[in-house]
Protein backbone atom coordinates (compact mmCIF):
# COMPACT_ATOMS: atom_id res chain seq x y z
CA UNK A 1 0.00 0.00 0.00
CA UNK A 2 1.18 3.52 -0.72
CA UNK A 3 2.23 5.15 2.37
CA UNK A 4 0.68 8.64 1.20
CA UNK A 5 -1.08 10.63 3.83
CA UNK A 6 -5.03 10.72 4.13
CA UNK A 7 -6.67 13.59 5.22
CA UNK A 8 -8.41 13.03 8.68
CA UNK A 9 -12.09 14.61 7.55
CA UNK A 10 -11.90 12.33 4.01
CA UNK A 11 -15.53 11.34 3.43
CA UNK A 12 -15.72 7.33 2.68
CA UNK A 13 -16.63 5.97 -0.70
CA UNK A 14 -20.35 6.94 -1.40
CA UNK A 15 -20.92 3.08 -2.51
CA UNK A 16 -18.89 0.46 -0.37
CA UNK A 17 -19.50 -3.27 -1.81
CA UNK A 18 -18.61 -5.90 -0.16
CA UNK A 19 -17.86 -9.93 -0.98
CA UNK A 20 -18.12 -11.51 2.50
CA UNK A 21 -15.89 -14.10 2.04
CA UNK A 22 -14.37 -16.88 4.48
CA UNK A 23 -17.38 -18.33 6.99
CA UNK A 24 -16.25 -21.92 6.17
CA UNK A 25 -12.77 -21.51 6.53
CA UNK A 26 -13.13 -19.25 9.82
CA UNK A 27 -15.45 -22.63 11.33
CA UNK A 28 -12.92 -25.05 10.29
CA UNK A 29 -9.85 -23.11 11.76
CA UNK A 30 -11.44 -23.75 14.71
CA UNK A 31 -12.97 -27.25 14.27
CA UNK A 32 -16.40 -26.08 14.05
CA UNK A 33 -19.47 -27.25 11.65
CA UNK A 34 -19.30 -24.62 8.44
CA UNK A 35 -22.87 -23.21 9.52
CA UNK A 36 -21.42 -22.02 12.66
CA UNK A 37 -19.32 -19.57 10.75
CA UNK A 38 -21.80 -18.19 8.60
CA UNK A 39 -23.70 -17.19 12.19
CA UNK A 40 -20.89 -15.41 13.17
CA UNK A 41 -20.77 -13.73 9.78
CA UNK A 42 -23.88 -12.38 10.51
CA UNK A 43 -22.50 -10.51 13.61
CA UNK A 44 -19.77 -9.36 11.28
CA UNK A 45 -22.85 -7.86 9.27
CA UNK A 46 -24.15 -6.10 12.37
CA UNK A 47 -20.38 -4.50 12.85
CA UNK A 48 -19.86 -3.51 9.97
CA UNK A 49 -23.48 -1.97 9.06
CA UNK A 50 -23.26 -0.26 12.18
CA UNK A 51 -19.68 1.40 11.06
CA UNK A 52 -20.94 2.63 7.78
CA UNK A 53 -23.84 4.21 9.17
CA UNK A 54 -21.43 6.23 11.43
CA UNK A 55 -19.15 6.60 8.68
CA UNK A 56 -21.64 8.48 6.83
CA UNK A 57 -21.56 5.96 4.03
CA UNK A 58 -24.87 5.99 1.25
CA UNK A 59 -24.85 2.37 0.16
CA UNK A 60 -23.66 -0.77 1.48
CA UNK A 61 -23.88 -3.50 -0.77
CA UNK A 62 -23.37 -6.99 0.47
CA UNK A 63 -23.09 -10.61 -1.45
CA UNK A 64 -24.92 -12.35 0.70
CA UNK A 65 -25.79 -15.42 -1.82
CA UNK A 66 -24.86 -16.47 -5.10
CA UNK A 67 -26.05 -18.11 -7.84
CA UNK A 68 -23.32 -20.66 -7.93
CA UNK A 69 -23.86 -21.18 -3.91
CA UNK A 70 -27.47 -22.92 -4.59
CA UNK A 71 -24.73 -25.88 -5.66
CA UNK A 72 -23.92 -26.70 -2.14
CA UNK A 73 -24.03 -28.82 0.14
CA UNK A 74 -28.48 -28.97 0.97
CA UNK A 75 -27.51 -28.77 4.77
CA UNK A 76 -25.87 -26.67 3.87
CA UNK A 77 -28.19 -24.15 2.52
CA UNK A 78 -31.06 -24.45 4.31
CA UNK A 79 -28.74 -23.31 7.19
CA UNK A 80 -28.22 -20.19 5.10
CA UNK A 81 -31.77 -20.02 4.45
CA UNK A 82 -32.81 -20.02 7.86
CA UNK A 83 -30.30 -17.61 8.55
CA UNK A 84 -31.56 -15.25 5.77
CA UNK A 85 -35.24 -15.41 7.88
CA UNK A 86 -33.94 -14.89 10.77
CA UNK A 87 -32.29 -11.65 10.08
CA UNK A 88 -34.88 -11.08 7.78
CA UNK A 89 -37.79 -11.11 10.98
CA UNK A 90 -35.08 -9.78 13.87
CA UNK A 91 -33.09 -7.46 12.34
CA UNK A 92 -35.65 -5.06 10.65
CA UNK A 93 -37.26 -3.29 13.17
CA UNK A 94 -33.82 -2.34 14.09
CA UNK A 95 -32.84 -1.41 10.72
CA UNK A 96 -36.36 0.56 10.47
CA UNK A 97 -35.44 2.39 13.58
CA UNK A 98 -32.51 3.65 12.27
CA UNK A 99 -33.79 5.03 8.76
CA UNK A 100 -31.97 2.42 6.33
CA UNK A 101 -33.59 1.19 3.80
CA UNK A 102 -33.30 -2.09 2.28
CA UNK A 103 -32.97 -3.27 -1.07
CA UNK A 104 -32.60 -6.85 -2.28
CA UNK A 105 -31.27 -7.83 -5.87
CA UNK A 106 -31.18 -11.30 -7.38
CA UNK A 107 -32.92 -14.22 -8.81
CA UNK A 108 -35.98 -14.20 -6.24
CA UNK A 109 -37.39 -16.86 -8.21
CA UNK A 110 -35.36 -19.33 -6.57
CA UNK A 111 -36.31 -18.57 -3.18
CA UNK A 112 -38.90 -20.30 -1.03
CA UNK A 113 -42.28 -18.14 -0.89
CA UNK A 114 -41.77 -17.28 2.72
CA UNK A 115 -38.79 -15.83 2.03
CA UNK A 116 -40.06 -13.55 -1.04
CA UNK A 117 -42.52 -12.28 1.06
CA UNK A 118 -40.36 -11.37 4.01
CA UNK A 119 -38.50 -9.96 1.57
CA UNK A 120 -41.22 -7.93 0.25
CA UNK A 121 -42.39 -6.67 3.62
CA UNK A 122 -38.92 -5.57 4.46
CA UNK A 123 -38.58 -3.63 1.45
CA UNK A 124 -42.19 -1.85 1.63
CA UNK A 125 -41.45 -1.07 5.22
CA UNK A 126 -37.95 0.49 4.72
CA UNK A 127 -38.90 2.09 1.44
CA UNK A 128 -39.06 5.89 2.57
CA UNK A 129 -36.28 5.90 5.08
CA UNK A 130 -33.63 8.42 4.06
CA UNK A 131 -30.68 6.73 5.75
CA UNK A 132 -27.96 4.06 4.84
CA UNK A 133 -29.52 1.52 2.16
CA UNK A 134 -28.39 -1.43 2.76
CA UNK A 135 -27.92 -3.81 -0.81
CA UNK A 136 -28.54 -7.34 0.02
CA UNK A 137 -27.43 -9.50 -3.21
CA UNK A 138 -29.24 -12.65 -2.92
CA UNK A 139 -29.57 -15.81 -5.20
CA UNK A 140 -27.33 -13.42 -7.37
CA UNK A 141 -25.07 -13.92 -10.53
CA UNK A 142 -24.06 -11.01 -12.63
CA UNK A 143 -23.63 -12.86 -15.51
CA UNK A 144 -26.87 -14.16 -15.51
CA UNK A 145 -28.19 -9.78 -14.90
CA UNK A 146 -26.45 -9.08 -17.63
CA UNK A 147 -27.92 -11.61 -19.51
CA UNK A 148 -31.50 -10.94 -18.30
CA UNK A 149 -31.01 -7.26 -18.96
CA UNK A 150 -30.00 -7.77 -22.58
CA UNK A 151 -32.64 -9.68 -23.43
CA UNK A 152 -35.09 -7.19 -22.38
CA UNK A 153 -33.82 -4.88 -24.60
CA UNK A 154 -34.03 -7.15 -27.31
CA UNK A 155 -37.47 -8.00 -26.08
CA UNK A 156 -38.45 -4.41 -26.57
CA UNK A 157 -36.53 -3.32 -29.97
CA UNK A 158 -38.84 -6.84 -31.30
CA UNK A 159 -41.77 -5.36 -30.20
CA UNK A 160 -41.14 -2.00 -31.40
CA UNK A 161 -40.55 -0.01 -28.30
CA UNK A 162 -37.16 0.94 -29.12
CA UNK A 163 -34.44 0.93 -31.87
CA UNK A 164 -31.05 -0.62 -31.97
CA UNK A 165 -29.96 2.97 -32.00
CA UNK A 166 -31.51 3.55 -28.45
CA UNK A 167 -29.60 0.23 -26.91
CA UNK A 168 -26.61 1.76 -25.11
CA UNK A 169 -24.64 1.69 -21.86
CA UNK A 170 -27.21 3.60 -20.54
CA UNK A 171 -30.48 1.51 -21.94
CA UNK A 172 -28.80 -1.65 -20.89
CA UNK A 173 -27.91 -0.59 -16.84
CA UNK A 174 -31.21 0.87 -16.53
CA UNK A 175 -32.24 -2.70 -16.79
CA UNK A 176 -30.32 -4.33 -14.08
CA UNK A 177 -31.05 -4.77 -10.63
CA UNK A 178 -29.22 -2.01 -9.37
CA UNK A 179 -31.35 0.34 -12.02
CA UNK A 180 -32.10 2.84 -9.11
CA UNK A 181 -28.45 2.46 -7.29
CA UNK A 182 -25.62 4.37 -7.91
CA UNK A 183 -22.37 1.84 -9.00
CA UNK A 184 -19.70 0.89 -5.91
CA UNK A 185 -16.69 3.24 -5.49
CA UNK A 186 -14.96 0.44 -3.79
CA UNK A 187 -14.91 -3.00 -3.44
CA UNK A 188 -13.61 -5.30 -0.91
CA UNK A 189 -13.15 -9.12 -0.85
CA UNK A 190 -12.28 -10.69 2.69
CA UNK A 191 -10.05 -13.88 3.10
CA UNK A 192 -7.52 -13.00 1.16
CA UNK A 193 -8.89 -14.64 -2.11
CA UNK A 194 -8.69 -12.24 -5.35
CA UNK A 195 -11.20 -12.53 -7.51
CA UNK A 196 -14.54 -11.37 -7.86
CA UNK A 197 -16.49 -14.67 -8.45
CA UNK A 198 -19.48 -13.43 -10.54
CA UNK A 199 -20.53 -9.88 -8.85
CA UNK A 200 -21.35 -6.78 -10.20
CA UNK A 201 -19.29 -7.16 -13.43
CA UNK A 202 -20.59 -4.16 -15.28
CA UNK A 203 -21.26 -2.02 -12.09
CA UNK A 204 -17.44 -2.63 -10.50
CA UNK A 205 -15.95 -1.16 -13.87
CA UNK A 206 -14.42 1.60 -12.30
CA UNK A 207 -14.51 0.29 -8.79
CA UNK A 208 -11.25 0.22 -6.76
CA UNK A 209 -10.62 -2.93 -5.49
CA UNK A 210 -9.64 -3.99 -2.12
CA UNK A 211 -8.34 -7.24 -0.86
CA UNK A 212 -7.91 -8.18 2.59
CA UNK A 213 -6.74 -10.96 4.49
CA UNK A 214 -9.16 -10.92 7.12
CA UNK A 215 -12.14 -13.85 7.41
CA UNK A 216 -15.17 -12.15 6.81
CA UNK A 217 -16.41 -13.11 10.96
CA UNK A 218 -13.71 -11.28 12.07
CA UNK A 219 -14.45 -8.05 9.92
CA UNK A 220 -14.97 -4.99 11.61
CA UNK A 221 -14.52 -1.38 11.80
CA UNK A 222 -10.75 -1.59 11.65
CA UNK A 223 -10.87 -3.76 8.78
CA UNK A 224 -13.07 -0.82 7.16
CA UNK A 225 -11.40 2.19 8.33
CA UNK A 226 -8.12 0.03 6.82
CA UNK A 227 -10.22 -0.71 2.95
CA UNK A 228 -11.52 3.17 3.33
CA UNK A 229 -7.99 4.53 3.71
CA UNK A 230 -6.54 2.18 1.40
CA UNK A 231 -9.70 3.60 -1.02
CA UNK A 232 -8.49 7.02 -0.44
CA UNK A 233 -4.75 6.70 -1.39
CA UNK A 234 -6.20 5.65 -5.16
CA UNK A 235 -5.96 7.98 -8.21
CA UNK A 236 -9.37 7.48 -9.68
CA UNK A 237 -8.56 8.57 -13.55
CA UNK A 238 -11.51 6.82 -14.73
CA UNK A 239 -9.86 5.88 -17.71
CA UNK A 240 -8.34 9.75 -17.98
CA UNK A 241 -4.48 10.63 -17.54
CA UNK A 242 -2.63 11.77 -14.63
CA UNK A 243 -3.90 15.89 -13.96
CA UNK A 244 -6.61 15.48 -16.22
CA UNK A 245 -9.29 15.15 -14.12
Amino acid sequence: MSGAAVPLNARPPAHIAIIMDGNGRWATRRGLPRTAGHKKGVEAVRRVLEAARELGVSYLTLFSFSSENWSRPEGEVSELMHLLRFYLRGEIATLHKNGVRLRIIGDRSRLAPDIVTLIQNAEALTANNTGLTLVMALSYGSRQEIANAARHLAEEVKAGRMTTDQVTVESLGASLYTQDIPDPDLVIRTSGEKRISNFLLWQMAYAELVFVETLWPDFGRQELDDAIQEFHRRDRRYGATVGTR
